[in-house]
C-alpha cells in the first residue's frame, strides 16, 4: 500500500484514537437508526398517527441508505476519506435535531432521509477506512473494536431508549443523543488522519458482480433474512403492548436482554464459524424464523417471550458475522463491490421490513405483521438450501 496516500503506516499504534472514534460513530449511527423502535408508539402519539404510519415514515432512512451506499464511493471517490467521515458526523447531528424538533411527518422524514445517507455511506467506507488507519497484523483487533460501537449500540439504545423516552419523553430521548454526535465529530476532526481517495468505484463493477450467480442468489438471500428479522423488530414494541401487555419497565427489561444476547451471540459466532460456512447460512433465517413462530403462539406468557427474545437477540448479531464472513470468502477480488451491494440488500431489508409490517399492522393485526416475518423466513431458506449454491465456484 502506498504510503503517500495511507500515513498510518507510519505511525501505528498513534492512530488507535480514531479506531475508538469510528467505534463510537458507529454506537451513534446504530443508536440513531433504531432509537425508534423502542419509541414507535410515543412517537405515534405525539405525531398524531398510528404506529403503522410512524413506523413506515421512519423506514425512509432505509431507502436512502441504499442510494447512498451505492453512489458514495462513485460521487465521492475522489474525496479525502477524511472529509467524507466528518460530513457524514455532521449530517447525523442535523438528523438528530430534525427528528427531535419534527411537528410533523415532513420534518420527521426528511430528519430520518438525512440520517440514511448517513449510514448508507458510512457502512460502504468503514472497513475501508479502518484498514487504513492500523497496520495490517492489527486489522482484525480494528475492525472488532468498531463493531464493538455496534453492539454496545444494540444492546443499551434500545433499553434506555425505552426507559427514558417513558420518564424524559421521546423527543428528549433524541436531544440527549446530539452533544455525544457532536463529541464525536471534534474527536475525529481531531483524531482522524487525512486519508486520501485510493481510487473511485464504478458502477460496472456492481454489475459485473451481479452477473455472478452464487452472489447474486447470497444477496437476495441475506436480504430475504433481514427482512425477516426487521418485519418483527421494527413492530416488537406494539407486539409486547398488545400480547405481552409490559408496561415500560418490563419492556425496557426485555430489550436489554435482547440487546445483551448479541454480545454471546457475537462471540459464539466469532469462535465457532469454521472454514465450512455453507451449512451455517441458513441458521439465522430458521433460528429467528422459528423464535417468532414461538412469539405468535406463546407471546401471552412473560417467561416464554423473555426466552425466545434472547435466543433471537443471539442469532441476530451472529447474523451480520455469518453473512459478512461469506462475503469474505467469496468475494475476496472484488471487497469494495461487495461491501456496497451488501449494504444496499441490508438497508432495502429494513426497509423492506419496515414497510411490510406497517402494512401488515394496518390492514389486519401485529400477528399478522410477525407472520409476515415469518414467510421472509421462508422465503430465505427456500432460496438458501444447503447453501452450497451460495458459493464461489
Amino acid at each position: 500500500m502506498d504510503t503517500t496516500v495511507n500515513p498510518i503506516q507510519r505511525h501505528g499504534a498513534a492512530l488507535w484514537g480514531a479506531v475508538f472514534a469510528m467505534s463510537l460513530c458507529v454506537a451513534m449511527l446504530i443508536a440513531s437508526e433504531f432509537m425508534p423502535v423502542s419509541l414507535l408508539t410515543p412517537m405515534a402519539e405525539g405525531l398524531g398517527a398510528s404506529a403503522g404510519q410512524t413506523g413506515q415514515a421512519i423506514s425512509i432512512s432505509g431507502l436512502f441508505a441504499v442510494i447512498a451506499s451505492l453512489l458514495v464511493t462513485t460521487v465521492a471517490g475522489r474525496m479525502d476519506r477524511k472529509s467524507v467521515m466528518l460530513a457524514i458526523t455532521g449530517m447525523m447531528l442535523a438528523s438528530l435535531v430534525l427528528v427531535a424538533i419534527a411537528p410533523d411527518f415532513t420534518t420527521l422524514i426528511v430528519g430520518r432521509a438525512l440520517l440514511g445517507v448517513c449510514v448508507g455511506g458510512f457502512w460502504a467506507l468503514a472497513a475501508a477506512v479502518i484498514i487504513r488507519l492500523v497496520p495490517e497484523g492489527n486489522v482484525p483487533r480494528a475492525l472488532a473494536v468498531m463493531y464493538g460501537g455496534q453492539a454496545i449500540a444494540a444492546a443499551f439504545a434500545a433499553p434506555v431508549g425505552s426507559y427514558l423516552g417513558g420518564i424524559l419523553g421521546w423527543r428528549e430521548v433524541f436531544w440527549a443523543l446530539t452533544p455525544i454526535v457532536a463529541l464525536n465529530l471534534a474527536w475525529l476532526a481531531v483524531a482522524l488522519p487525512s486519508l486520501p481517495a485510493e481510487g473511485r468505484q464504478s458502477f460496472a463493477a456492481l454489475v459485473l458482480l451481479l452477473r455472478r450467480r452464487y452472489f447474486a442468489r447470497g444477496l437476495v438471500s441475506a436480504t430475504l433474512t433481514w427482512g425477516s428479522a426487521f418485519t418483527m423488530f421494527t413492530y416488537l414494541r406494539p407486539f409486547l403492548e398488545q400480547i405481552t401487555q409490559v408496561d415500560v419497565a418490563q419492556l425496557s427489561a426485555l430489550l436489554l436482554a435482547l440487546g445483551c444476547a448479541g454480545f454471546i451471540g457475537t462471540w459464539a459466532a466469532g469462535k465457532f464459524i469454521g472454514p465450512g460456512i455453507a451449512p451455517l447460512l441458513k441458521l439465522p433465517a430458521l433460528v429467528m424464523g422459528g423464535c417468532t413462530v414461538g412469539l405468535i403462539v406463546l407471546g401471552g406468557s412473560m417467561a416464554a417471550t423473555g426466552v425466545l427474545l434472547v435466543v433471537w437477540g443471539a442469532m441476530n448479531t451472529a447474523m451480520s458475522v455469518i453473512w459478512m464472513t461469506w462475503m469474505s470468502r467469496n468475494v475476496a477480488d472484488a471487497p469494495e463491490a461487495a461491501g456496497s451491494l451488501m449494504v444496499a440488500g441490508i438497508q432495502t431489508a429494513i426497509m423492506l421490513g419496515a414497510v411490510l409490517g406497517g402494512a401488515l399492522l394496518e390492514a389486519w393485526s401485529i400477528e399478522a405483521t410477525f407472520t409476515g416475518s415469518v414467510l421472509l423466513a421462508l422465503g430465505a431458506l427456500a432460496l438458501i438450501g444447503s447453501g452450497r449454491g451460495l458459493l464461489k465456484p
